[in-house]
């Protein structure tokens, strides 16, 4: 008959009644069912907790942070779950570099190298590489340049391929790229190599830095002279004219101090700066992170100050680079 509409066959109440009391069902998958739900209005919004204006400290977890893996995830109640502080781990996030504003083209002055207009005194802080310690290999240097108020100068960057990198070890010659906020090359200091198997006086084997800026343009030199007692520099134009000396102590492996390196003028009379390796305790006397305070007249020409700027890399090889300890072959 038309309009009747077919339904299941009713089942006996005793069969119901036995799917009812069947112990422990396990369903392939959840039946479907329309809930009878009806939500109600929105409640008040819950206060962050006391102390903490505007959200939770930075240590605490919360569910706007995916990336962090909590313990125990917040399952209800009032109040989210919160741990204490520094006893979990947190996400990690590198902290902001802040740079050193930048400055007008000055003539006469090598692009990149208006920053040290501004500047009398800048930090090389070398980066420590603890794979050095676990590999035993020698990796490529990395710096920080940095100014008084902590702001980022340049970045300094070792290119030296691995074998001439660990076959040499500290005699290696390397290529120092120095770079601008930018990633701009502004400049470059190339280090020879130097057979060191000759008599110590002799030509050949003295150490000598070239310093390029802008890269591919010479700027000056920086060459190691051999002394009895203590290390001796000369700072030279792009035509190896010497303009100034740089001394050394009587020791540079002073344990418990600052090693100082003095600037001065040809005749050794005036004193023009300095270049200071600075004592850092374990780490200057166990591992590879070394941290130069150099200091110079403000006014004294960008050129020079460049030039004092790369006589620091050639003393960092010469007298502070450590290898990693090699495994004793048996």
């Amino acid at each position: 008959m038309s309009g009747v509409v077919p339904t299941a066959p009713e089942k006996p109440a005793d069969e119901m009644e036995n799917q009812i009391k069947s112990p422990n069902p396990q369903p392939d998958a959840p039946p479907d069912y329309n809930s009878h739900f009806v939500p109600g209005p929105p409640g008040a919004a819950v206060p962050p907790p006391v102390g903490y204006p505007g959200g939770f400290p930075v240590r605490y977890y919360s569910l706007q942070q995916p990336s962090t893996f909590p313990y125990g995830q917040p399952t209800g109640g009032t109040y989210p779950i919160q741990y204490q502080p520094g006893k979990y781990p947190v996400s990690y996030q590198s902290a902001p570099i802040t740079w050193m504003p930048g400055s007008a083209p000055i003539p006469d002055c090598p692009p990149g190298l208006e920053y040290l207009t501004q500047l009398d005194n800048i930090h090389v802080l070398q980066h420590f590489e603890p794979m050095e310690m676990m590999t035993r290999l020698e990796t490529n240097n990395k710096y920080d340049i940095k100014n008084n108020l902590d702001q980022m100068v340049y970045v300094v960057i070792e290119d030296t391929d691995d074998f001439t990198r660990n076959a040499y070890r500290t005699l290696r010659p390397f290529i120092l790229r120095v770079m601008d906020f930018t990633g701009r090359e502004i400049m470059t200091m190339q280090r020879p190599f130097r057979c060191t198997c000759c008599c110590f006086c002799c030509p050949s084997t003295r150490q000598e830095l070239e310093v390029q800026c802008p890269p591919g343009v010479t700027l000056g030199f920086v060459v190691d002279h051999w002394n009895l007692c203590r290390a001796v520099y000369s700072v030279q134009n792009e035509k190896k004219e010497t303009v100034l000396r740089i001394r050394g102590p009587c020791s540079t492996y002073g344990c418990g101090s600052d090693s100082v390196f003095e600037v001065t003028s040809l005749d050794g009379v005036s004193n023009i700066g300095s270049i200071i390796r600075k004592w850092n305790g374990l780490i200057s006397a166990m591992g590879d992170a070394d941290h130069f305070d150099i200091r110079f007249p403000l006014d004294l020409d960008v050129k020079m100050k460049a030039m004092i700027f790369g006589a620091c890399f050639l003393i960092d090889f010469m007298y502070f680079e450590r290898s990693p300890p090699q495994r004793s072959s048996r």
